[in-house]
This record gives C-alpha cells, sequence and structure tokens, in this order.
C-alpha cells in the first residue's frame, strides 16, 4: 500500500478544525471530480461516530468509481483549547482501500495541529506504482487539508487557513 501523512498548523481552535474534517461534503468539494452519497449515521440515531458511513464518489457521469469508506474509531477532542481528538476511516470498495487516521492537536501554542496519515492501495495498479499513488495522495489530499482549514469559519472566527509548509513524505 502506499502511506502517506500530510501536517498542518491552523491558527483554528480545535473544535472548529474537528467540525471541518467531520464535514464529509465539504471533503468532497476540495477534490476534483468528487462528491459524498449516501451518508449512514453511526448507531447512535442522527450522530457521527463509530459505524457512520457514506460513499464518495469520483468521475464523470456513468465514467467513476465509488469508494465507500466507515467510521471505525472515533474519538472527538474534549473541551478546552488544548484538547486532542482522532477518528479512522477504512476504505472498503473495489478500487480504492485503505484506511485514513485523521488527528487534531491542540496542545499546540496558539491553534491546532493536524496530522492526516493514509494508506491507500488502488486494486490493479502494480505495487511499483505505489511511489506515484502517494505523491499524488499527498499532494491531492494535501490541498484538500489546506482548503478546509482555509475556508471561512461558520462561527465568525475568520479561517486564514493552515501552514502549507508542514506536509511531510510517508513511511
Amino acid at each position: 500500500m502506499a502511506a502517506f501523512t500530510v501536517r498542518r498548523r491552523t491558527p483554528l481552535t480545535t473544535a472548529e478544525v474537528w467540525r471541518r474534517l467531520t464535514d464529509w461534503p465539504a471533503h468532497a468539494r476540495r477534490v476534483p471530480l468528487t462528491r459524498v452519497t449516501g451518508v449512514t449515521p453511526g448507531p447512535a440515531a442522527g450522530t457521527v461516530g463509530v459505524g457512520t458511513r457514506f460513499t464518495v464518489r469520483t468521475g464523470v457521469g456513468r465514467f467513476g468509481f465509488d469508494d465507500p469508506m466507515e467510521v471505525v474509531r472515533w474519538e472527538p477532542p474534549g473541551p478546552g483549547a488544548a484538547a486532542t481528538g482522532s477518528y479512522r476511516l477504512e476504505k472498503r470498495g473495489r478500487v480504492i482501500t485503505g484506511w485514513a487516521e485523521i488527528t487534531v492537536d491542540g496542545t499546540t501554542p496558539a491553534g491546532a495541529r493536524v496530522v492526516w496519515t493514509e494508506d491507500l492501495r488502488i486494486r490493479g495498479f502494480p505495487r511499483v506504482l505505489d511511489p506515484v499513488v502517494r505523491g499524488t495522495g499527498r499532494v491531492v489530499f494535501g490541498r484538500a487539508l489546506s482548503g478546509l482549514l482555509s475556508s471561512p469559519a461558520s462561527d465568525g472566527t475568520g479561517g486564514d487557513g493552515g501552514d502549507r509548509g508542514d506536509s511531510a513524505g510517508g513511511r
């Protein structure tokens, strides 16, 4: 599998970062030719958490593929500026498999740090192409993360984004 990590710092609060990073349709708006279909809440009716499922559709018209995902770990940040939270998504599609772990760390001075680690496998791609998948994933998800952090905040705090200079490669 092609593993990579993207890191960003932001002046936003952990609560605002968490809200943005758990808005699944907002993720899709940041990735070209992608949309979210069918968000199913977790076991506690109407809530997002372990068991929440959704499908990301990538393509144009009939030509594309579905990337079904499920939240398998859900640890929202607690109250306070120094809160930390994380979640893990399992990708269970016919084309894309793997997982993503997103952590929001509010223990940094003046804002939060986000670490997005993903391990992707594209069926039919030989492993020799993992460096290409890794590099493409780092760029695509890095841009998506930067966009999520820089979009205007709903709470009136602004949202001047994240430091794009804190990105790292895979394992």
